[in-house]
């Protein structure tokens, strides 16, 4: 009887003990003081599709001028992240007939990659990007985005990636990371971060949802097709545009511009930040970035995700519009 009455005070002491572990996210973006401090409490989750930059020696030089080192390439990872391989987390699925490729993976596969990198059900996940380019950037903002369709909410981005990370002088790891198996499993779709075809359709029909074009302008006027899985020029009926580009510096580390500043050149381009949204490009992945910014950044949840985007909507051959600024 004595053991049954200390038993609850231990198991609640347990229970405290590793609430205490965990660490609390300031917000959707960390700064590397911060995961510095915390690296113990969170799961670090190192997206990127060159996967041998993760254990390779990063490369400096010296500034003639100041005598400094200077980063000229990005390599190594912050000690106890775990690789997760960006190649992995789309794949092809049938569509109306079509196949339609670099899509969101199943809730199954996408679980599974997430239990391989070792996230569990309580983690605290802080994601961070190679951080050469924008282009790295949306890869941690598309793991972001997939986390938190399938239902994990506890997530950051580091702002600056390891390209910050390095820059900053902190250690670094070229070691292949020993991951233990997490027991993550999805737990739900979260329809409203995602837009389909008929979503976007429904949009250029009724003009209640701003589009969202995050490719680069010639792209977008269609004065360049620069994906072979693209099969038309220009861009969605109604949609205005907002390079990607314009969301990081445009050098290591490629961090956010300020939240401040991305909103004014949102708002100089014709874009309502507080107006419900879908975000595409050619096939899903930058997209990702402004929706992050929009959700996440400035608070607005009326936005979606095309994960189709411009490859998906030209091989249902729908409309598209070249040479027209909207």
């Amino acid at each position: 009887m004595k053991y049954l009455r200390i038993l609850p005070i231990v198991l609640i002491g347990s229970w405290l003990s590793n609430v205490a572990l965990a660490a609390s996210l300031p917000s959707a973006l960390v700064e590397t003081d911060w995961l510095a401090k915390n690296a113990s409490k969170v799961t670090i989750l190192d997206v990127r599709k060159d996967v041998k930059s993760f254990t390779a020696k990063p490369v400096f030089t010296m500034d003639k001028k100041t005598k400094k080192k200077k980063l000229v390439k990005i390599g190594g990872h912050i000690p106890g992240a775990s690789l997760v391989n960006y190649g992995k987390l789309r794949d092809k699925t049938k569509i109306g007939g079509k196949t339609v490729t670099r899509m969101i993976v199943g809730k199954d596969v996408f679980s599974k990659l997430m239990q391989d990198a070792g996230v569990n059900k309580d983690s605290v996940i802080v994601i961070v990007s190679k951080g050469e380019n924008d282009g790295d950037v949306t890869e941690a903002t598309r793991l972001y985005w997939q986390l938190k369709y399938y239902g994990h909410d506890n997530i950051a981005i580091l702002n600056g990636g390891m390209g910050q990370w390095l820059k900053d002088r902190r250690k670094i790891s070229i070691k292949a990371s020993k991951v233990k198996k997490g027991n993550w499993v999805a737990t739900a779709e979260r329809k409203e971060i995602l837009a389909t075809s008929e979503d976007v359709a429904a949009a250029v029909k009724s003009k209640d949802t701003q589009l969202m074009d995050t490719r680069s302008l010639s792209l977008y006027l269609g004065t360049w097709r620069k994906k072979s899985y693209v099969f038309a020029d220009g861009h969605i009926p109604g949609a205005k545009v907002f390079p990607t580009e314009l969301l990081t510096q445009p050098k290591a580390p490629a961090r956010f511009v300020a939240t401040k500043e991305l909103k004014t050149m949102a708002e100089q381009m014709g874009l309502d930040t507080s107006a419900k949204t879908i975000t595409y490009c050619n096939s899903g992945h930058l997209a990702t970035g402004m929706w992050f910014v929009m959700s996440e950044l400035m608070g607005n949840k009326n936005t979606k995700m095309y994960d189709g985007s411009m490859h998906q909507w030209t091989l249902e051959k729908r409309p598209t519009v070249k040479m027209k600024m909207e």
